[in-house]
C-alpha cells in the first residue's frame, strides 16, 4: 500500500512539472521558485497523510486476525460442534435405504449381521483402558477424518469374531450347520488401509471383554526396529533386550489380573542372554523360577534383570499355549514385517556386512 500510494505521489509531481503546468505560471523566477516550493510542499504533505492512512489501514488487519483468533480459540472446530449437536438429532440418524446410521448395541458381542454397514459408537476413556497398547493408525486416522470416534461395523469383524467363538464354544457350530474344520490361526490379508487393523483392534477389544487373556501387539515391527541387538552364541539367534522388556510390560498393561491367577507350567530355568548396554552377568548363565510361581512371577524376573528379558519372553508364548483355564488370543499387527529384514546388520569383514532377517531374532522366531 505504501509503494502504490508514493508512486502516485511521484506521478502527481510529474505531471506538476510539465511544460503545460509552466505555461499557466507566472515567468517571473520568484514565481517560479515559489511554485516549485508550493509543489515540495504538497508532496510532503500528501506523504505524511499516506503514511497515516497506510497505518491505518495496516491496524485493521491485525485487528481484525486478533478478532478471528479469538473467536477461533472460542471455537476452533465448529464442525466438531455441529457434529455433537447432530448426535442428538434422531431424525438425523438415517443412512441408506432409510436404515439408522448408528447402531443402538453398546457392545461388540450383541453385533448382528442386522448391524453391518451400520456406526459403532466408541467412548474415548473406555476405548484407552481396553486397548492400553496403543491404537493402530488406522483407527486413530479414522477418528480424525471422521472427527468422531465411531467406526463402521463390517462383516469381515462379524465373521471373524463368530469364528472364535465356535473355536471356544464347539457347541455354537450346531447353529451354524456342518461347517469345516475351524482354524485356530487366522492372516488378514488385503490392501493398505482396507481395514485390518482395525479389525484386528475390535477382534482385541471384543476377546477381552469377554474376558480372555490376549496378547496384542499393535506395532510389530517395532519387535525387529531399534534398541540394543547381540547375538546369542548359545542359541545362535539375535537377542533384542529393550524390545523384549517393551513386551512383557505391554502384557501387563490389561492382563495383569489374569497373569496372577496363572501358575507356570514349565518349571525349568529361564536362560540368560547379554543385557541392554551392561554386558552378561559373571558365572551365571540362568535363572530359576521358584515354584509355585505365576505367570505374573514369570515377567518380573524378566523386567527386573535385563538379561533375562529375551528368555522370559520365550518362556511365556510356551506358557501361553498351555493355558487351560481362560481362552487366549495372540494379536499382530504388522505380521508381515517378521518375514523380511530387521533394521540390523551384521558385520562380514572389515568392508562388508549383511542384514539380519527378522526371523533369526530370538522373540520374532519364536512367535512367528
Amino acid at each position: 500500500m505504501l509503494r502504490v500510494l508514493v508512486r502516485r505521489s511521484a506521478t502527481d509531481l510529474r505531471r506538476l512539472s510539465s511544460p503545460a503546468a509552466a505555461k499557466n505560471t507566472a515567468p517571473s523566477g520568484t514565481r517560479n521558485y515559489a511554485k516549485a516550493n508550493t509543489i515540495k510542499n504538497a508532496l510532503n504533505k500528501e506523504k505524511r497523510h499516506s503514511k497515516a492512512q497506510a497505518k491505518a489501514e495496516l491496524k485493521t488487519p491485525l485487528t481484525a486476525s486478533a478478532a478471528a483468533a479469538e473467536e477461533e480459540d472460542f471455537d476452533e472446530n465448529p464442525r466438531v460442534r455441529n457434529l455433537e449437536l447432530d448426535e442428538n438429532n434422531k431424525a438425523l440418524d438415517y443412512g441408506p435405504n432409510g436404515r439408522p446410521l448408528f447402531t443402538s448395541c453398546t457392545t461388540l458381542s450383541e453385533l448382528t449381521r442386522r448391524d453391518v454397514n451400520k456406526y459403532y459408537k466408541y467412548s474415548e476413556e473406555k476405548l484407552a483402558a481396553v486397548l492400553p497398547e496403543g491404537l493402530p493408525d488406522g483407527m486413530v486416522k479414522e477418528f480424525e477424518d471422521s472427527m468422531r470416534t465411531a467406526l463402521l461395523v463390517r462383516q469381515n469383524f462379524l465373521d471373524m469374531r463368530d469364528h472364535f467363538r465356535r473355536i471356544v464354544d464347539p457347541t455354537m457350530s450346531q447353529s451354524y450347520g456342518k461347517s469345516p474344520k475351524l482354524q485356530k490361526q487366522i492372516v488378514l490379508d488385503g490392501p493398505r488401509s482396507s481395514g485390518k487393523s482395525i479389525a484386528l483392534a475390535m477382534l482385541v477389544q471384543w476377546a477381552r471383554e469377554e474376558g480372555w487373556l490376549v496378547l496384542y501387539v499393535p506395532q510389530g515391527k517395532s519387535w525387529s526396529h531399534g534398541g540394543f541387538f547381540y547375538k546369542n552364541p548359545n542359541t545362535g539367534l539375535w537377542d533384542t533386550p529393550v524390545q523384549a522388556t517393551n513386551i512383557l510390560q505391554d502384557l501387563l498393561k490389561y492382563n495383569k489380573t489374569h497373569l496372577q491367577k496363572l501358575s507356570c507350567q514349565v518349571s525349568d530355568p529361564v536362560p540368560l542372554g547379554e543385557g541392554a548396554g551392561v554386558g552378561w552377568m559373571k558365572g551365571v548363565d540362568s535363572m530359576a523360577v521358584p515354584e509355585g510361581s505365576t505367570l505374573y512371577d514369570l515377567i518380573q524376573i524378566g523386567l527386573s534383570y535385563s538379561h533375562a528379558a529375551v528368555g522370559t519372553v520365550v518362556r511365556l508364548r510356551k506358557e501361553l499355549s498351555l493355558v487351560k483355564d481362560i481362552p487366549v488370543l495372540i494379536a499382530i499387527d504388522q505380521y508381515n514385517s517378521w518375514f523380511t529384514f530387521s533394521e540390523f546388520g551384521e558385520v562380514v569383514t572389515d568392508r562388508s556386512w549383511r542384514p539380519i532377517h527378522a526371523k533369526e531374532l530370538a522373540t520374532v522366531y519364536d512367535a512367528r
